[in-house]
């Protein structure tokens, strides 16, 4: 086929593979199902497909074949064990079947209280020391007021928020591209650190602000958690233990910035002195990865 030709036919050349593509165990037959993450991704001069199936391993098999008896030429078989490093594969030509790929007895489950353990700690260390953006916030919402009424009922609404939407992200309910969320979390920054200079106390409104604020970052808790991944058999438990190593994370600020200047409060020269300055330098950080995170 000519390369425009590829192009236009890939939606067919998938269903084409797919449908001639053969996967036995220990030289039993199964089906190939396709899941809703497969895709066809369109490059300059030919079609790439990035397919991905799923299915139960038969109990006690020990090996896996694969042929392909579409007409497409030589290509790669790669098989991966999960959680077993290093990966075996075959180049294979059209019609032709592999060689048996053996089957790694998977590893033992975690237990529950390791990954309780796990997944706490990834959220601490997501807070303190590696979250910068999330810690100039957190130090934001702590200037405005060393009180604890009004600072609790601000932290309250942030956590409340990131929790809701880390949740729905993690379920695939909701989803931003980490060019639009990462952007807003820092332009979140920079409204609290204004808001902090130009406010004397905190009002109802800002509540509300902080709460919006909340659900995005808790979009970029979402990105992280991603990356890092959860264990399938036990996914609720590290999701609800990396939410919670984050609050701890974020109350660790707050009793940072108590211990270094939150006995100053009561001052009268705190606003001037402390919280006023202190609101521009983070106002000008949040400002200068703004910028960067837009444009560069």
């Amino acid at each position: 086929m000519a390369p425009g030709r590829l192009r236009d036919a890939r939606d067919e050349l998938r269903r084409e593979f797919i449908a001639k593509a053969h996967i036995a165990f220990d030289g039993v037959p199964r089906q190939l199902v396709e899941t809703a993450e497969s895709r066809a991704t369109p490059l300059p001069d030919w079609p790439a497909f990035i397919l991905k199936f799923e299915g139960r391993i038969p109990a006690e098999a020990k090996g896996v074949t694969f042929r392909q008896d579409a007409p497409i030429g030589w290509y790669l078989v790669q098989v991966v064990n999960e959680g077993i490093e290093g990966s075996a594969s075959q180049w294979l030509d059209a019609g032709k079947e592999s060689k048996p790929f053996a089957i790694a007895a998977p590893p033992p489950a975690p237990t529950i209280g390791a990954t309780v353990e796990q997944y706490v700690a990834l959220g601490y260390e997501h807070i303190l020391p590696k979250g910068l953006d999330h810690i100039l916030f957190v130090l934001g919402l702590f200037l405005m007021s060393t009180r604890w009424k009004p600072l609790l009922a601000q932290v309250t609404a942030f956590t409340v928020a990131h929790s809701i939407t880390l949740g729905l992200a993690i379920y695939g309910a909701v989803s931003l591209p980490s060019t639009i969320v990462e952007p807003l979390i820092a332009a979140s920054i920079v409204y609290v650190a204004v808001e902090n200079v130009l406010a004397k106390e905190v009002h109802k409104s800002r509540i509300a602000v902080v709460f919006c604020f909340g659900l995005l970052h808790g979009l970029g808790f979402a990105g992280v958690l991603h990356e890092l991944g959860l264990p399938r058999s036990q996914f609720l438990p590290a999701l609800l233990s990396f939410n919670l190593g984050v609050e701890l994370g974020q109350l660790s600020v707050i009793a940072l910035g108590f211990l270094a200047i939150g006995w100053l409060g009561s001052r009268p020269w705190y606003r001037r002195r402390v919280v006023i300055p202190g609101s521009l330098a983070i106002a000008a950080v949040g400002l200068y990865w703004t910028i960067q995170r837009i444009f560069l």
